[in-house]
């Protein structure tokens, strides 16, 4: 494996984490929907400038649309969710503690729907993972739970069990598709939730700051077309359960993030949980030995 490809890992990490950094200078000045709805067109409309030089053949009708259906569920599901269980006042942490049981309901769908198979050590590391995630973010849980409006509640839950479906679909049905396309058709199926959402419940005001300027360019760019072709490339060539792993160091690697750019407190125990939670991706997505892989 060259070390380009090595790399993929841990650059789709550190990339999908600013993504929570981004929408953090964003929220302010707009709306989720209406914010959502113009990073997915404005995605859509550079990729497609980019895909007539370099794409390779379009896909079928039916390509097309399983890969709508995935953009529904990755896009408009998992972000759409997010946004507006923030908005709703749902604490960021506990979101992303909610978030965080993906990976475990990536590889149940993975194992019922792909035939994948999890073996016991994975179980056990995925596990780990979690309760590195769940060290992270204790900290910032300090809520009642009865505090929390079941709106917002709900919202959370479908936004995981969006993201874990969309890459599950993304990867059963449409994981050769050329990814130029196969981006562009994903962002306009994420576009239309958002779109219709921004409709019925917002009045799509945008205030137009440096700060809502810098979080659309980064999150377009560098998250919508950097990230997810990352994320493309390692749901074509990999097992989901491991590739989903991945997702248990962004908490952290957001936390690090947070200390930095804004000043937010970076205790003992969250160190400690990012060490956990490494070990759990590092050990659940570890290949096995040579011989152990030519015996299975």
């Amino acid at each position: 494996m060259s070390l380009a490809s090595r790399s993929i890992p841990a650059t789709f990490v550190v990339l999908w984490a600013s993504g929570f950094i981004g929408a953090r200078y964003a929220m302010p000045w707009s709306e989720p929907f209406t914010f959502l709805s113009a990073r997915f067109i404005l995605a859509a409309a550079i990729l497609l400038l980019l895909a007539l030089r370099l794409a390779g053949p379009l896909p079928t009708r039916r390509q097309a649309l399983h890969c709508m259906v995935a953009g529904v569920l990755m896009h408009g599901g998992y972000l759409g969710g997010v946004f507006w269980a923030i908005r709703a006042g749902m604490p960021a942490g506990i979101s992303a503690l909610i978030v965080g049981l993906q990976p475990l309901i990536t590889a149940i769908l993975a194992g019922r729907l792909l035939g994948e198979q999890v073996m016991p050590r994975h179980w056990a590391w995925l596990g780990t993972g979690f309760v590195g995630v769940v060290v992270v973010l204790w900290p910032k849980l300090g809520i009642a739970a009865d505090a929390i409006a079941p709106a917002a509640l709900a919202a959370a839950v479908w936004a995981v069990v969006a993201m874990s479906l969309g890459t599950v679909w993304q990867k059963r049905f449409v994981s050769r598709v050329d990814m130029y396309w196969g981006a562009i058709s994903q962002y306009i199926g994420g576009a239309v939730p958002m779109i219709l959402g921004s409709l019925l419940f917002e009045t799509r005001t945008m205030v137009w700051t440096g700060e809502l300027i810098f979080a659309l360019a980064w999150l377009v760019l560098v998250l919508s077309i950097g990230a997810i072709f990352l994320l493309m490339v390692m749901i074509r060539d990999g097992d989901m359960a491991k590739v989903a792993s991945l997702f248990y160091l962004v908490p952290a690697v957001t936390a690090v993030m947070a200390y930095f750019l804004f000043g937010e407190e970076l205790s003992p125990v969250q160190i400690a949980g990012m060490a956990i939670a490494a070990v759990g991706v590092g050990l659940a997505t570890a290949q096995p030995p040579t011989r152990a892989r030519a015996s299975r």
